[in-house]
């Protein structure tokens, strides 16, 4: 719902963020990395609303720099918070194919994030609690996400560009039609041809 606002509404949100300065790619950063890091999170209306502001190449680089902070916050968050997760039973309900890699390897991190919904949540509280390192951590959530991220933020840039294309056509259609007919429900009435006065 926050996305189609910002893609209805992206001229005025555009204007706003230009105000702010410098300071919008920032604000954008932090924003993201604040919502990725926290447990099941859904970063897709964030990306879409990116690309939406920011068009599709400072969207996606907004994300990626998003991204890894959210990776780093997180992983401090789980190992300061491992016992409000329930780790084992994340881990019992994961499906055959991801439990036969070893718990907190690299392959097992990169299917883990595969699964929507609960996904990135256990791959997170999993490098914390196991120790893993926090590169390993940071490039295997980033190599999943980046580039779901960066597709969406395409998505939300593509969307705006249509969405107001076709208002702008639908207004000038409009505009045209009751400026060359009698429009009694809108403003824009045909206006009316002087004629010449008659020579003296």
């Amino acid at each position: 719902m926050l996305a189609f606002l910002v893609i209805r509404h992206q001229p005025r949100v555009e204007h706003e963020i230009r105000i702010i300065g410098p300071l919008a790619y920032p604000l954008a950063i932090a924003i993201f990395a604040v919502v990725a890091s926290a447990p099941f999170s859904v970063t897709d209306a964030l990306a879409i609303m990116n690309g939406a502001i920011f068009g599709p190449i400072e969207g996606t680089i907004v994300d990626t720099v998003g991204l890894v902070l959210a990776a780093l916050l997180g992983y401090w968050v789980n190992l300061h918070a491992s016992k409000l997760f329930n780790l084992q039973d994340s881990l019992h309900r994961l499906p055959a194919w991801v439990k036969r890699f070893p718990v907190g390897s690299p392959a097992f991190l990169l299917a883990v994030r595969v699964i929507p919904g609960f996904g990135g949540t256990v791959a997170t509280a999993t490098a914390a609690t196991f120790r893993v390192p926090i590169w390993v951590h940071v490039w295997t959530m980033c190599a999943i996400a980046v580039p779901i991220c960066a597709l969406l933020t395409v998505f939300g840039d593509r969307v705006t560009v249509a969405v107001h294309g076709y208002e702008w056509r639908a207004r000038r259609y409009a505009t045209h039609y009751c400026l060359t007919h009698r429009c009694l429900h809108f403003r824009f009435r045909r206006r009316a041809v002087a004629s010449p006065s008659p020579s003296p």
